[in-house]
């Protein structure tokens, strides 16, 4: 069941947050990273599939960036960045003799509502944009499962590093003291360690017994004012202030959504899997991100 082969892995979206993290935990184990760019990701499914000829592992990231101002634009780009670049490689597959062992595409909690408490198994999806295109999204990796191709999804919740990501936003205003809540705090907010993220995708690559769709979240989630005391206490600072949705409102239109809203999402289908996670508490895990 494990797997200690030495993987060609290819992987879009490795210039990113989470792709950096990965690809030098990879490297760490002599597995072979080929990138995959914004150009090499347009080419034809013949071409593509000759790029990853040889690789036994496909990692999908690649995603424009949900916190942004959502203008009819922007949400088109949001779903081309997504939707026909993962068809994309799905159809490469078709093209190769010796197809991919295993891929692994992203998704993100923004699939569930945001209302209640959400598993793989029971659950309610989001119907608004976001719900739908993370649907979408999925609908398009799992069509590798046709091809033979074991395929796994991760559902990611909000992913914390010291270097990146969303806490590096939300850092510079505890920086100045001016840290607090977005509105009442009340918000649900499923996050994931960085450390955890990439254990995550070394155990999926190593054992073939994961399949399917998985929820990257740590088993506590927490609230927008659990984090934001998180925070506060790993600066020393007061949490005092509150940053009103309108405001949010303005600068980011319906794309504030991702900040003023939050869904509350367990990881059951990893933990019955006897995954470990390293990071189980908001507070260690602001901690490791801010003073190591």
């Amino acid at each position: 069941m494990h797997d200690n082969t030495a993987h060609t892995i290819a992987m879009s979206g490795a210039s990113g947050f989470i792709g950096t993290h990965l690809r030098a935990s990879f490297k760490a184990h002599k597995w072979n990273v080929i990138t995959l760019d914004r150009d090499t990701l347009k080419l034809s499914p013949e071409e593509l599939a000759r790029k990853i000829t040889g690789c036994s592992v496909v990692i999908n990231l690649a995603g424009a960036p949900v916190i942004h101002r959502w203008t009819q634009d922007y949400k088109k780009e949001l779903y081309n960045s997504r939707i026909p670049v993962t068809r994309n490689l799905v159809e490469a597959f078709v093209h190769m003799d010796k197809k991919p062992e295993l891929l692994i595409s992203t998704s993100a909690v923004g699939y569930y509502s945001d209302k209640g408490t959400h598993t793989e198994t029971q659950n309610v999806t989001a119907t608004g944009f976001l719900g739908q295109l993370a649907r979408d999204w999925e609908q398009e990796a799992l069509k590798a499962e046709r091809y033979g191709i074991r395929t796994v999804i991760f559902r990611f919740g909000v992913v914390l590093g010291k270097d990146g990501g969303a806490l590096k936003q939300m850092l510079q205003p505890f920086k100045l003291g001016l840290g607090g809540t977005i509105g009442d705090g009340s918000q649900a907010f499923s996050w994931i360690h960085i450390k955890d993220l990439v254990n995550a995708y070394e155990t999926v690559i190593k054992d073939i017994a994961y399949t399917e769709t998985y929820n990257l979240t740590a088993p506590n989630p927490t609230t927008n004012e659990g984090l934001t005391h998180a925070l506060g206490h790993a600066f020393s600072m007061p949490t005092i202030m509150q940053i009103p949705r309108f405001a949010l409102k303005l600068q980011y239109g319906e794309g504030a959504q991702i900040l003023t809203g939050g869904q509350r999402v367990l990881p059951e289908r990893l933990l019955q899997a006897g995954f470990k996670f390293t990071f189980t508490d908001i507070e260690e895990a602001v901690k490791d991100c801010i003073v190591n």
